[in-house]
């Protein structure tokens, strides 16, 4: 499947998002979010089952995403961050 993927790309000029056999970069991002989900969440309690978990898991997802204040982009959740993002891409598009 990888090579069949990697060969895909290829062919439409795209280079994967990896990067060399053993490099953590591209996870790093990923393996962030896994650290502070556990460590906020998951090892915090005992869960009664599996559907309590999934419930804390989908507030705990939103709190991130949109009530979260990051310093790194200027004290804003990461919702309200990307939408700026994005309405200011729209905008140097619509401008050039």
């Amino acid at each position: 499947m990888s090579i069949r993927s990697t060969q895909r790309l290829a062919e439409a000029g795209l280079e994967p998002s990896v990067g060399r056999v053993g490099d953590s970069y591209d996870n790093a991002l990923a393996e962030t979010i896994n650290g502070l989900y556990k460590a906020e969440l998951i090892h915090r309690q005992s869960w009664k089952n599996r559907e309590a978990v999934e419930l804390a898991t989908l507030t705990w997802v939103d709190w991130f995403n949109h009530r979260r204040l990051f310093e790194p982009i200027g004290h804003r959740p990461p919702a309200e961050a990307e939408a700026a993002y994005y309405e200011q891409t729209t905008e140097s598009a619509m401008a050039a």
